[in-house]
C-alpha cells in the first residue's frame, strides 16, 4: 500500500513562509502528475498546485506568485514553498497524483494568523 506522508506545516503569522514536504513509499519517477491538496474547516478539499514529469506546473489562482511547487524524484518527495502567506491559507495541507490515486496521508496542518 502506498504511503504519502507530509511534513512542514505550522503556525506562522500572515506574510511568512514555509516549505511544505511529502515522501512517497514509492518511486514518483513514474507518478505523471504530482499534486497538493488542501481543505480548510467546513470546506470541500481543493486542488492547489500541480507539478507534471516533464516539470509544468499548475497553481490555483488564489496562490499564484505566492507558492511554488517542486518535486525531486531521486527522494521521491515533491515540495509546496509557500511565501506570503495569508489566513486564508490556512488549513490541512495533503499531497496525492492530480488524480487522487493513492489513499490520503494525513496531511500537515497549516495556520496562519493574522
Amino acid at each position: 500500500q502506498v504511503q504519502l506522508v507530509e511534513s512542514g506545516g505550522g503556525l506562522v503569522q500572515a506574510g511568512g513562509s514555509l516549505k511544505l514536504s511529502c515522501a512517497a513509499s514509492i518511486s514518483t519517477f513514474s507518478i505523471k502528475t504530482l499534486a497538493w491538496f488542501r481543505q480548510a474547516p467546513g470546506k470541500q478539499r481543493e486542488l492547489v498546485a500541480t507539478i507534471s514529469s516533464g516539470r509544468s506546473t499548475y497553481y490555483v489562482d488564489s496562490v499564484k506568485g505566492r507558492f511554488t511547487i517542486s518535486r525531486d524524484n531521486a527522494k521521491n518527495t515533491v515540495y509546496l514553498q509557500m511565501n506570503s502567506l495569508k489566513p486564508d491559507d490556512t488549513a490541512v495541507y495533503y499531497c496525492n497524483t492530480v488524480s487522487r490515486t493513492y489513499n490520503w496521508g494525513q496531511g500537515t496542518q497549516v495556520t496562519v494568523s493574522s
